[in-house]
């Protein structure tokens, strides 16, 4: 070999070893196999849902059959939890009923009313003995101005007077001199004659209207009194009508059982000052309160020297403690309720004891044929679950019945709580469960051949 045919000689390089491409057949072989796999496993997982579907179908066939073969220990099992749920959707509705009738009584009294009083100060050294820095007129007309909440407001001069009874007897009584508007303030209620209106007070009429206690004692009754005339530091009233507080409030107001009301502008002119030492105002609502209290204090001080201090009260404390103290209450009657479920639910466990030892040879059959202790357990804890549900469902409607009733023929809008009933409901479920586990265990711990054996 010449070397030109040797420097065209090619040297075999070291190439490395790679697999040899899959063949086509085999690429398709491959998806067959993974396709027919995928098709497997959904098949598995369809059959053993429907295992399981018809395993519970079968269970809950099973319950029925079992309590149509004895519908009476169904029933009586059952009442139990009848009897606990319409307790719980009973108790709840007259708890939330009491709750409504407390808290309207209180907002009579005027829930949405703010009483402004001076509280002292004002005065230095040697004027402490002669100078009070009293609220006036111009004060109320400034927080009515500069307070969009205030509907309604009413200043109060208060006075004392001996006014004779006949027979020799003589009262001190409480006189008020008032606006019109006070009537609303207070939520007063008249039960004869009229109530003082704005011609009363710019015409300084010598009006007067007087409680039903004062009307009754002097003239016989609250009827008689209209028209009747009486003297006030020896200037005659004439009584234009009797009135009343829209609801008790114990004595915790200005008012008594012999107040006589006056119109302010009259009033005045027994002090011979325009002053007064309280100022009520009434709001647009119970929620504007807070707002206004520190507006009408504020607007009141700016007007006044800086010493002086002016307190307002409210009753919206009041409010919002009757309300805890019903809720209170009603927690605590539905923990008695709940006493009442969990009796049926001792119930409803003794009679699937009793249940699983009448039907020890079903279950050792059924055991024999193929049933594992997880359907077994199933089956009683299923049937558990439904008495507890049927008695729930029951006794929840029953214990709706009688408001719904209520509302249905008469005028009283009984409150109904939508949580009463879900609160009715799932504690039966949950007494179904935890009151049917321990049978339920029982049963699916139970030997098929002794079972079987058991006469």
């Amino acid at each position: 070999m010449n070397p030109v045919e040797q420097s065209r000689e090619v040297v075999p390089e070291k190439v490395a070893s790679k697999p040899a491409p899959a063949s086509r057949q085999e690429r398709e072989s491959q998806d067959r196999a993974r396709q027919d796999q995928a098709r497997l496993d959904s098949f598995k997982r369809t059959l053993l849902s429907a295992r399981r579907t018809i395993a519970f179908s079968e269970t809950m066939h099973l319950a029925i059959d079992s309590f149509r073969a004895s519908k009476g220990r169904f029933a009586l099992t059952a009442l139990g939890m009848v009897i606990g749920s319409a307790s719980v959707i009973l108790v709840v509705t007259i708890g939330l009923t009491g709750r409504d009738y407390a808290l309207g009584l209180i907002e009579k009294i005027g829930t949405n009313m703010v009483e402004l009083e001076y509280a002292g100060g004002g005065a230095t050294g040697t004027e402490s003995a002669v100078y009070n820095d009293y609220l006036t007129r111009d004060d109320e007309r400034a927080v009515d101005s500069q307070v969009p909440s205030v509907q309604f407001s009413s200043p109060v001069l208060e006075m004392h007077d001996r006014i004779s009874f006949g027979g020799g007897v003589v009262k001190d009584t409480l006189v008020l001199g008032v606006v019109p508007q006070y009537q609303q303030v207070r939520n007063l209620i008249v039960t004869d004659g009229r109530f003082m209106d704005d011609q009363d007070e710019s015409a300084h009429i010598k009006c007067a209207i007087v409680t039903i206690p004062f009307a009754i004692e002097r003239y016989g009754s609250a009827d008689a009194a209209v028209g009747q005339s009486f003297e006030i530091s020896g200037i005659p009233f004439t009584i234009v009508g009797t009135f009343r507080e829209s609801v008790d409030d114990f004595g915790q107001s200005e008012l008594t059982d012999n107040t006589i009301l006056i119109p302010y502008s009259v009033a005045r002119y027994f002090t011979g000052t325009d002053n007064v030492k309280q100022i009520y105002f009434s709001l647009r609502s119970m929620d504007d309160v807070p707002d206004a209290s520190i507006a009408i204090r504020n607007i009141v001080r700016a007007r006044h020297k800086p010493n002086s201090v002016y307190r307002t009260t409210d009753l919206k404390e009041l409010l919002t403690t009757a309300a805890e103290i019903s809720e209170g209450l009603t927690a605590v009657l539905i923990a008695v309720a709940m006493v009442t479920l969990a009796v049926g639910g001792v119930g409803i466990m003794n009679i699937m004891l009793a249940n699983v030892r009448a039907r020890i040879r079903e279950i050792g059959i059924r055991k024999a044929l193929g049933a594992t202790s997880r359907e077994i357990r199933l089956q009683f804890l299923t049937e558990a679950v439904m008495i507890s549900l049927a008695g729930g469902a029951v006794g929840t409607i029953l214990g709706l019945a009688l408001p719904l009733s209520v509302r249905l023929f008469t005028s009283y809008a009984i409150p109904i709580s939508p949580w009463s009933i879900v609160v009715a409901l799932g504690v039966s479920l949950l007494v179904g469960i935890i009151f049917g586990t321990v049978p339920a265990t029982r049963a699916a711990q139970m030997d098929p051949v002794e079972s079987l054996k058991y006469e």
